[in-house]
C-alpha cells in the first residue's frame, strides 16, 4: 500500500505541474507513513512540505493542489489536506484488509525483507570464559544475541553466530588448579572419614554451604573453609559448587591415582578435562535456550603456529607494523599506537616479560573476523564500555574502517517477588542461567530477557515470570495464539490430536476455504487489527537497522491486545443466541488466521514458541 500511495502522489504532482498549478520540481522522498492518530488517515505524506523550498510555495497550497489532482484508486475512499500541508488517505474497508490475505499468502515469510542485500556480518556474543557456569547476565546477552541473528537472517544478511572461548591464560591455570585442590580434598575425606565418594560429596558442598551463609563473615577468604583451598593456591581461585562437582568427575573416574602425584605434574590433566567439561556444561545451555552459534573459537588457536612458524596473532600484529603502528619500549614491550587514532594512551601488546596481553588476543581475533566476513558486530557487557575505543582503532587501523560495531547491553537485577536475590561474586554464590530456564522455563526466560532496550536494566521478578495469567506479557501473548487456534480447529471441525496431525495451516485452509469477501470486515477493531499486523514488515527492518529485537514483544503485545479487542466485539463463530452470517464468519476466520500466522513469525524472532494448546 505505501508504494500505491507513493505513485497516486507522483501522478498527482506531475498532473498539477502539467496543468500549471505547481511549478516543476522533483522530492526523491514523499514522506509516506501511518499516521499515529487514526482520525488523521490509514496512510499521511508530507510531500508538500518537502517541497516547499523548490516549489517556492506555502505546504498548505501544494498540499491542495496536489490533492486536486489526485487520480481516482479504488484502494482510497477519501483524501484530505490537514494541518500545515499533510496528506492524509483514508482506505476503502478491502483495501485495508488486503494485508489479512497477504499474510496468508506469505505464511512464515510475513515480514521477511532484503534490507542486508546478503552481507557477511559477524555477530559475536556471550562469550564467557569457560571456567563456570553462565550467569543470569550472560542468559540476557544469549536471548539478545540470537533475537539479533534471527533479525538480521530474516531482513537478508548472511549471519555468522560466534561465540569466542577466552580458553587462554592465567585463569585457566587457576581453574585447572580449583578442580585439583578439591579432588585432593574429597580424596582426603573419603581416606579419613572412611566414607564413600557421594558422601564426601555431599560433606564438602555442606562445609561450603556453612560458608555462603555464614553472614558475618566479612573476608570470604579468610573464612576456614576457603582457608586451607587457599593456602595452595596463593589466595587465587574459584570456589563454587560446580567446582566440587567437577572434582568430584574426577574422583569417579580416576579414583585416587593423582593423590601421591605432583601438582605441578598433574595441573594439565585438570586443567584440560575441567575446561572441556565447563564447555560442554556451556553448550548445553545454549541448546536447552535454543541458542546455537556456527563457529565456537578459541583464543588458543590465535597462538598456533602453522608450518611457517608463524600464528595468527603474528600476521596481525604484522599488518599492524606495516601500517606504522607498532613500536618497541627500551624495557622491550610492543605497543599499539592508539594515540594515532584518538584514544587517549597506548596500548601494550607483549610486556616486557614476553607475556602477551588480553589486548593482544583482541587485535588477532578481530583480524581473523574480517578474513571471513565483511562486517563485525560484538554484544558486550556495559562495564565493557572503555574497551571499545581501542579495539575499534585496532579495526581501523587493520584496513576495515567502519566496519567495525560494539552492542553493549544492560545487567539483570534478579528478585524474587519484588525482593533481590542475594548473590556474591566472591563467595560463589549465584542463581546460574540453568538454574533460572529450570525453574521459569525457556520461553518465559528469553522473552522477558529480550523485552526491554539492550541499554535498560531488566528486573527479573522469578515469580512473576512464572505466572500463568495476563500479567505475565509472554502468557498473554502465547495465549492469544492458542485462542487463535482454537477458534480454527473449531471452525475446521478438527479435534487438538487431528490438528496437531494436519498442521494448522491446512487446518485453517480447511475452516477457511477458497475465499473470502474481506471488504465485510468494517468494525473498528477489525481495522485496527489489520492496520496492527500491516505495521509488521517496517517494524522487522527497524529492528535490524536500530539492533532492537525488543520491539519484537512489544508489537507482540499489541497485536495480542488487538486480537482480544476483536474477539471481544466481533462474534466469529454462531453460537446459541449469537448468529453470524457464513461469509462475515469467514472473512473474520481470515483475520484469525493472520494474528496466527503473525504471532508466530514475531515469537519466532525471539526464539520463543507459538503453543497451539494452553
Amino acid at each position: 500500500m505505501p508504494e500505491t500511495i507513493e505513485e497516486l502522489v507522483k501522478q498527482a504532482i506531475a498532473a498539477a505541474q502539467s496543468a500549471g498549478d505547481l511549478p516543476e520540481f522533483e522530492v526523491k522522498e514523499l514522506g509516506v507513513e501511518r499516521p499515529a492518530d487514526t482520525t488523521n488517515g490509514d496512510w499521511s505524506t508530507t510531500v508538500a512540505m518537502r517541497s516547499a523550498r523548490l516549489a517556492h510555495m506555502a505546504p498548505a497550497k501544494i498540499a491542495q493542489a496536489i490533492v486536486a489532482h489526485m487520480p481516482q484508486s479504488s484502494a482510497v475512499s477519501k483524501v484530505e489536506v490537514a494541518g500545515p500541508g499533510f496528506i492524509n488517505f483514508y482506505l476503502n474497508a478491502s483495501a485495508n484488509n488486503e494485508v489479512l490475505q497477504e499474510v496468508r499468502e506469505k505464511g512464515a515469510d510475513w515480514g521477511r525483507s532484503d534490507l542486508g542485500h546478503g552481507l557477511k556480518l559477524n555477530y559475536e556474543f556471550i562469550s564467557a570464559n569457560p571456567t563456570g557456569p553462565l550467569h543470569v547476565g550472560h542468559g540476557r546477552w544469549a536471548a539478545l544475541g540470537d533475537s539479533m541473528c534471527n533479525v538480521f537472517d530474516f531482513t537478508g544478511y548472511h549471519v555468522d553466530r560466534e561465540y569466542y572461548i577466552n580458553d587462554h591464560g592465567s585463569q585457566m591455570d587457576v581453574f585447572g588448579r580449583s578442580v585439583q585442590r578439591r579432588y585432593l580434598q574429597l580424596e582426603e575425606i573419603m581416606r579419613e572419614d572412611g566414607c564413600d565418594l557421594d558422601a564426601a560429596h555431599d560433606k564438602l558442598l555442606a562445609d561450603r554451604q556453612a560458608y555462603v551463609e555464614d553472614e558475618d563473615d566479612e573476608r570470604p577468604e579468610t573464612h576456614p573453609y576457603m582457608d586451607a583451598f587457599n593456602e595452595e593456591l596463593g589466595g587465587n581461585s574459584y570456589g563454587g559448587d560446580y567446582i566440587v562437582d567437577i572434582a568430584r568427575e574426577f574422583a569417579a573416574s580416576d579414583g585416587d591415582k593423582w593423590v601421591d602425584v605432583p601438582v605441578e605434574d598433574s595441573l594439565e590433566q585438570f586443567r584440560e578435562r575441567s575446561y572441556k567439561s565447563m564447555l560442554a556444561r556451556i553448550k548445553a545451555t545454549c541448546d536447552e535456550v535454543r541458542c546455537p552459534f556456527d563457529l565456537w573459537f578459541s583464543e588458543r588457536s590465535l597462538y598456533v603456529k602453522d608450518e611457517s612458524g608463524t600464528s595468527q596473532v603474528d600476521r596481525a600484529f604484522n599488518k599492524l607494523d606495516k601500517m606504522g603502528y607498532l613500536y618497541k619500549t627500551d624495557d622491550g614491550a610492543l605497543w599499539f599506537k592508539s594515540t594515532a587514532l584518538g584514544d587517549d594512551k597506548d596500548r601494550v601488546l607483549i610486556k616486557s616479560n614476553g607475556e602477551y596481553t588480553y589486548f593482544a588476543s583482541d587485535v588477532a581475533y578481530h583480524w581473523n573476523k574480517f578474513q571471513r566476513d565483511d562486517y563485525s558486530i560484538d554484544l558486550w557487557g556495559a562495564d565493557h564500555h572503555g574497551y571499545i575505543a581501542r579495539v575499534t582503532n585496532v579495526c581501523d587501523a587493520l584496513g576495515y574502517p567502519g566496519k567495525f560495531e560494539v552492542d553493549l547491553g544492560q545487567f539483570v537485577n534478579l528478585l524474587r517477588n519484588g525482593e533481590p536475590v542475594r548473590m556474591s561474586k566472591r563467595k560463589g554464590t549465584m542463581i546460574t542461567f540453568q538454574e533460572l530456564i529450570d525453574e521459569v522455563g525457556v520461553d518465559a526466560t528469553r522473552y522477558t530477557l529480550v523485552s526491554k532496550s539492550s541499554n535498560q536494566t531488566i528486573d527479573f521478578d522469578i515469580e512473576a515470570v512464572k505466572q500463568r495469567n495476563n500479567t505475565n506479557p509472554v502468557y498473554y501473548v502465547q495465549y492469544a495464539h492458542a485462542r487463535v487456534c482454537s477458534i480454527l480447529r473449531k471452525a475446521a471441525g478438527v479435534s487438538e490430536d487431528e490438528a496437531l496431525e494436519l498442521g494448522m495451516e491446512k487446518v485453517a485452509q480447511k475452516a477457511i476455504g477458497d475465499s473470502a469477501d474481506l471488504s465485510l470486515l468494517t468494525d473498528p477493531t477489525e481495522a485496527a487489527l489489520a492496520r496492527k499486523i500491516s505495521e509488521f514488515p517496517d517494524l522487522v527492518a527497524g529492528c535490524a537497522r536500530d539492533r532492537a529485537p525488543f520491539r519484537l514483544t512489544h508489537f507482540a503485545e499489541e497485536l495480542a491486545g488487538a486480537f482480544h479487542g476483536f474477539y471481544a466485539n466481533c462474534q466469529v463463530l454462531p453460537s446459541e443466541g449469537r448468529p453470524v452470517d457464513p461469509e462475515v464468519s469467514k472473512a473474520r476466520l481470515v483475520a484469525c488466521d493472520a494474528v496466527r500466522i503473525n504471532l508466530e513469525v514475531a515469537l519466532k524472532l525471539i526464539g520463543v514458541s507459538a503453543p497451539d494448546v494452553m
